[in-house]
Protein backbone atom coordinates (compact mmCIF):
# COMPACT_ATOMS: atom_id res chain seq x y z
CA UNK A 1 0.00 0.00 0.00
CA UNK A 2 1.49 3.32 -1.03
CA UNK A 3 1.94 6.18 1.40
CA UNK A 4 0.13 9.48 0.85
CA UNK A 5 3.44 10.99 -0.27
CA UNK A 6 3.63 8.49 -3.18
CA UNK A 7 0.15 9.22 -4.58
CA UNK A 8 0.09 11.19 -7.84
CA UNK A 9 -2.61 13.07 -9.72
CA UNK A 10 -5.03 10.76 -11.55
CA UNK A 11 -4.19 7.78 -9.32
CA UNK A 12 -7.25 5.89 -8.18
CA UNK A 13 -7.52 4.99 -4.51
CA UNK A 14 -10.04 3.31 -2.27
CA UNK A 15 -11.31 5.85 0.25
CA UNK A 16 -14.12 5.05 2.72
CA UNK A 17 -14.91 1.95 0.66
CA UNK A 18 -15.36 4.02 -2.51
CA UNK A 19 -13.15 4.08 -5.57
CA UNK A 20 -11.93 7.64 -6.04
CA UNK A 21 -9.70 9.36 -8.56
CA UNK A 22 -7.25 11.91 -7.18
CA UNK A 23 -7.63 15.12 -9.20
CA UNK A 24 -5.47 17.52 -7.24
CA UNK A 25 -2.78 17.28 -4.57
CA UNK A 26 -1.51 20.14 -2.46
CA UNK A 27 1.54 19.48 -0.30
CA UNK A 28 2.30 21.63 2.72
CA UNK A 29 4.91 21.46 5.46
CA UNK A 30 3.50 22.89 8.69
CA UNK A 31 6.10 24.88 10.60
CA UNK A 32 7.12 23.91 14.09
CA UNK A 33 5.71 20.45 13.67
CA UNK A 34 7.88 17.38 13.97
CA UNK A 35 7.18 14.92 11.23
CA UNK A 36 6.56 15.31 7.57
CA UNK A 37 4.37 16.97 5.08
CA UNK A 38 0.60 17.19 4.91
CA UNK A 39 -1.13 16.23 1.65
CA UNK A 40 -4.52 17.74 0.88
CA UNK A 41 -6.15 15.70 -1.87
CA UNK A 42 -9.21 16.49 -3.91
CA UNK A 43 -10.83 13.21 -4.93
CA UNK A 44 -13.90 12.31 -6.92
CA UNK A 45 -15.92 9.12 -6.57
CA UNK A 46 -15.63 7.42 -9.97
CA UNK A 47 -19.19 6.11 -9.80
CA UNK A 48 -21.20 9.03 -8.36
CA UNK A 49 -18.85 11.93 -9.11
CA UNK A 50 -19.07 13.06 -5.46
CA UNK A 51 -16.18 15.32 -4.39
CA UNK A 52 -14.03 14.75 -1.31
CA UNK A 53 -11.35 17.05 0.07
CA UNK A 54 -9.24 15.04 2.48
CA UNK A 55 -5.97 15.63 4.31
CA UNK A 56 -3.36 12.93 4.90
CA UNK A 57 -0.03 12.81 6.69
CA UNK A 58 2.81 11.65 4.46
CA UNK A 59 3.02 8.36 6.38
CA UNK A 60 -0.71 7.54 5.98
CA UNK A 61 -1.24 4.59 3.67
CA UNK A 62 -3.92 4.38 1.02
CA UNK A 63 -5.21 1.42 -0.98
CA UNK A 64 -4.80 1.72 -4.72
CA UNK A 65 -7.95 0.82 -6.64
CA UNK A 66 -8.01 -1.85 -9.31
CA UNK A 67 -7.85 -0.11 -12.59
CA UNK A 68 -6.87 -0.73 -16.16
CA UNK A 69 -5.13 1.72 -18.47
CA UNK A 70 -5.83 1.30 -22.17
CA UNK A 71 -3.96 3.11 -24.95
CA UNK A 72 -6.48 5.22 -26.83
CA UNK A 73 -6.80 8.03 -29.30
CA UNK A 74 -9.22 10.92 -29.44
CA UNK A 75 -11.99 10.19 -31.92
CA UNK A 76 -14.75 12.84 -31.76
CA UNK A 77 -17.00 14.93 -29.53
CA UNK A 78 -20.62 13.81 -29.15
CA UNK A 79 -22.62 16.50 -27.32
CA UNK A 80 -21.31 16.52 -23.74
CA UNK A 81 -19.03 13.53 -24.26
CA UNK A 82 -15.56 13.05 -25.65
CA UNK A 83 -15.21 9.72 -27.42
CA UNK A 84 -11.87 7.90 -27.46
CA UNK A 85 -11.07 4.77 -29.46
CA UNK A 86 -9.03 1.91 -27.97
CA UNK A 87 -5.89 1.56 -30.10
CA UNK A 88 -5.88 -2.24 -29.85
CA UNK A 89 -9.47 -3.48 -29.98
CA UNK A 90 -11.23 -0.27 -31.16
CA UNK A 91 -13.61 -0.15 -28.18
CA UNK A 92 -15.12 3.34 -27.92
CA UNK A 93 -14.78 5.02 -24.51
CA UNK A 94 -17.17 7.86 -23.65
CA UNK A 95 -16.00 10.40 -21.08
CA UNK A 96 -18.13 13.30 -19.90
CA UNK A 97 -16.71 16.70 -20.87
CA UNK A 98 -16.85 17.97 -17.27
CA UNK A 99 -14.85 15.05 -15.88
CA UNK A 100 -11.94 15.67 -18.27
CA UNK A 101 -12.16 19.45 -18.76
CA UNK A 102 -8.51 19.99 -17.72
CA UNK A 103 -7.18 17.17 -19.89
CA UNK A 104 -9.32 18.23 -22.88
CA UNK A 105 -7.18 21.36 -23.21
CA UNK A 106 -4.29 19.15 -24.33
CA UNK A 107 -6.12 16.89 -26.77
CA UNK A 108 -6.48 17.02 -30.53
CA UNK A 109 -6.67 14.38 -33.28
CA UNK A 110 -2.85 14.09 -33.32
CA UNK A 111 -2.31 13.66 -29.58
CA UNK A 112 -0.40 10.43 -29.04
CA UNK A 113 0.16 8.57 -25.77
CA UNK A 114 -3.31 9.03 -24.26
CA UNK A 115 -4.49 6.31 -21.90
CA UNK A 116 -8.07 5.83 -20.76
CA UNK A 117 -8.33 4.81 -17.09
CA UNK A 118 -10.99 2.14 -16.53
CA UNK A 119 -12.39 1.13 -13.13
CA UNK A 120 -14.93 -1.70 -12.94
CA UNK A 121 -15.30 -1.62 -16.74
CA UNK A 122 -16.25 2.09 -16.67
CA UNK A 123 -13.96 4.69 -18.29
CA UNK A 124 -13.36 7.31 -15.59
CA UNK A 125 -10.32 9.41 -16.51
CA UNK A 126 -7.49 10.12 -18.91
CA UNK A 127 -3.77 9.82 -18.42
CA UNK A 128 -1.93 12.23 -20.69
CA UNK A 129 1.61 11.94 -22.01
CA UNK A 130 4.23 14.23 -20.37
CA UNK A 131 4.08 16.61 -23.32
CA UNK A 132 1.82 17.24 -26.30
CA UNK A 133 2.21 19.21 -29.50
CA UNK A 134 -0.35 21.94 -30.19
CA UNK A 135 -0.70 24.75 -32.71
CA UNK A 136 -0.49 28.41 -31.73
CA UNK A 137 -3.65 30.00 -33.16
CA UNK A 138 -3.27 33.47 -31.67
CA UNK A 139 -0.39 35.44 -30.19
CA UNK A 140 1.23 38.84 -30.62
CA UNK A 141 3.57 39.09 -33.63
CA UNK A 142 7.00 37.57 -33.05
CA UNK A 143 9.78 40.00 -32.30
CA UNK A 144 12.83 39.75 -34.55
CA UNK A 145 16.02 39.21 -32.64
CA UNK A 146 14.24 38.06 -29.50
CA UNK A 147 16.50 35.74 -27.57
CA UNK A 148 15.41 32.42 -26.07
CA UNK A 149 15.79 33.78 -22.55
CA UNK A 150 13.83 36.98 -23.07
CA UNK A 151 10.32 37.90 -22.01
CA UNK A 152 7.24 35.82 -22.71
CA UNK A 153 3.79 36.57 -24.11
CA UNK A 154 0.46 34.72 -23.91
CA UNK A 155 -0.43 32.38 -26.77
CA UNK A 156 -3.80 30.75 -27.40
CA UNK A 157 -3.47 27.19 -28.68
CA UNK A 158 -5.78 25.23 -30.97
CA UNK A 159 -7.56 23.63 -28.00
CA UNK A 160 -8.25 26.93 -26.22
CA UNK A 161 -5.40 26.50 -23.73
CA UNK A 162 -3.42 29.70 -23.08
CA UNK A 163 0.29 29.39 -22.19
CA UNK A 164 3.18 31.81 -21.95
CA UNK A 165 5.60 31.44 -24.87
CA UNK A 166 8.90 33.15 -25.76
CA UNK A 167 8.57 36.28 -27.90
CA UNK A 168 10.05 34.53 -30.97
CA UNK A 169 7.04 32.17 -31.30
CA UNK A 170 4.46 33.25 -33.87
CA UNK A 171 0.89 32.32 -34.84
CA UNK A 172 0.73 29.11 -36.89
CA UNK A 173 3.72 27.46 -35.20
CA UNK A 174 3.43 24.17 -33.33
CA UNK A 175 4.85 23.95 -29.83
CA UNK A 176 5.43 21.28 -27.20
CA UNK A 177 3.55 21.86 -23.95
CA UNK A 178 4.26 20.11 -20.64
CA UNK A 179 0.88 18.67 -19.59
CA UNK A 180 1.59 18.60 -15.85
CA UNK A 181 2.94 22.15 -15.51
CA UNK A 182 0.88 23.62 -18.41
CA UNK A 183 4.03 25.29 -19.68
CA UNK A 184 5.77 25.86 -23.00
CA UNK A 185 8.60 23.35 -23.49
CA UNK A 186 9.95 23.95 -26.99
CA UNK A 187 9.05 24.28 -30.62
CA UNK A 188 7.55 21.07 -31.99
CA UNK A 189 9.68 19.04 -34.40
CA UNK A 190 7.30 17.61 -36.94
CA UNK A 191 5.00 20.39 -38.11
Amino acid sequence: MPKASEIKKNNTVVFDGKTCIVRDIERSVPQGRAGGSIYRMRMYDVVTGAKYDETFKDSDTLDMADLIRRPAMFSYIDGEEYVFMDKEDYTPYHLNKDSIENEALFINEDTDGIQVVIVSEVPVALDLPMSVELEVVETDPSIKGASATSRTKPATLSTGLVVQVPEYISTGEWIKVNTEERKFQSRADKH
